[in-house]
């Protein structure tokens, strides 16, 4: 299991004080308010403040002072260890705790190992068979039956991910 979790990526500085304008790589920007620290290229930065506007989070971090100093962080990933990081819900997951999963039916039919996962408003599960075939489909909670992340498996009720499901040819 991995031991810190993406939650952003620096996309620009943010005015001449060293603030960084984040996208967030999480369904809830708020719990940006909540950090005290991110990892970003392996440094633990301390956080100074964090606000939200709209879609998009800004941070300040401690030694972080101006546009100069915030440049340097564009495009980099912002991390936070698995024991900082907001505790997961029913139904819930972490993105990184599904890569690797396999998509099984209830029937056990196995259907592919889930390669990667694009966020939107409907998330979309990239899987690759045995043979090499891939497939995309929606994270729908019709189409899932249940995920247990220890086991590193995902079950799909059957009639319904064939419904959904779209294969690559």
């Amino acid at each position: 299991m991995e031991q810190t979790l993406k939650i952003g990526i620096a996309v620009k500085p943010q005015g001449i004080r060293g603030e960084i304008k984040v996208r967030p790589l999480t369904d809830d920007p708020q719990r940006f308010r909540d950090l005290k620290e991110v990892i970003i290229d392996g440094v633990t930065h301390k956080v100074l403040n964090a606000r939200v506007g709209g879609e998009d989070v800004f941070i300040a971090l401690y030694g972080v002072s101006d546009r100069n100093a915030a440049e340097k962080f564009r495009g980099k990933f912002l991390l936070v260890n698995r024991e900082d990081a907001v505790k997961t819900g029913n139904d819930r997951y972490f993105i990184a705790d599904l890569i690797g999963a396999r998509v099984v039916d209830e029937r056990g039919v196995t259907y592919g190992v889930i390669t990667d996962i694009t966020e939107g408003k409907t998330d979309i599960i990239w899987l690759e068979s045995e043979s090499g075939e891939k497939s995309a489909v929606p994270f729908l909670k019709k189409v899932l039956v249940g995920v247990d992340v220890a086991a590193k498996t995902m079950t799909v009720d059957s009639a319904r991910f064939s419904e959904v499901v779209c294969r690559e040819n």
